[in-house]
């Protein structure tokens, strides 16, 4: 049997239905990124962003490799693994008689699953201390949806994205994270003023995860980074 290894799928919608994506990363067994994929889906609902992420992930695994599939949705994640065999049973209707929703797709990885070792895991979505592969997941797919292009390792786009470091925080506490990393800031910056902006244009955030600037190079984890268009990188990037 094959090592098992660890995977992350996601979905986005802005606006539900609005533009939409779907992403997923793989992960070797002890959880380190190895490649990713994100795309676009037009305009659709944030649930068929969701099971096609996981659809296409499936797609991407060889069928006799164990997979852990970690998701924070937990319609796609129940939808096939608790009420599916209810479905099938009562002619793909739901308990209220009603046609099930997005069938297409929920057939589709039915048959992915099929005699496959494939478990999954819950995971809760945007937290400070939520899963790393989640987060990058959920970052792919959301910039799939606002920009509606595919991305990837397979299509040239080996650097994996990097989450916005506050974005992972619930938003009630997002004012207390803001504060935090501004005081971290100013103590990693003598003699620059706390909140200032940085040489990006944007303002200056301590990196939760390392990541690639747009001048080429990396940066680390709790290094000082800023906005550079639509990437993070160093406060003073060349490139910018």
């Amino acid at each position: 049997m094959s090592e098992r290894i660890i995977a992350a799928c996601d979905g986005a919608a802005k606006g539900n239905p609005g533009p939409a994506g779907w992403a997923w990363v793989i992960a070797d067994s002890e959880g380190r990124p190895e490649r990713w994929e994100a795309g676009p889906l037009g305009r659709a609902t944030n649930n068929v962003g969701e099971l096609t992420a996981l659809q296409r992930l499936l797609e991407a695994v060889v069928p006799g490799t164990a997979l852990q599939v970690r998701m924070d949705s937990q319609y796609a994640m129940k939808a096939v693994t608790q009420w599916l065999p209810n479905w099938k049973r009562n002619g793909w209707k739901t308990a209220s008689g009603q046609p099930v929703a997005n069938r297409e797709l929920v057939e589709s990885i039915d048959g992915l699953l099929a005699d496959r070792d494939v478990s999954f895991q819950y995971v809760p979505a945007h937290r400070e201390d939520g899963d790393h592969l989640n987060a990058i997941a959920d970052q792919a797919a959301s910039d799939a949806a606002r920009t509606q292009q595919p991305a990837g390792t397979a299509l040239g786009t080996p650097d994996m994205p990097v989450p916005a470091p506050v974005r992972s925080a619930p938003s009630r506490q997002k004012g207390a994270v803001e504060k935090a990393v501004k005081a971290t800031a100013a103590k990693s910056a003598p003699g620059t003023s706390t909140g200032a902006p940085a040489a990006g244009g944007g303002r200056a955030i301590k990196a939760k995860f390392p990541g690639s600037c747009p001048c080429g190079k990396p940066y680390a984890a709790g290094d000082m980074i800023t906005k550079h268009g639509s990437r993070w990188g160093h406060q003073s990037c060349p490139a910018a």
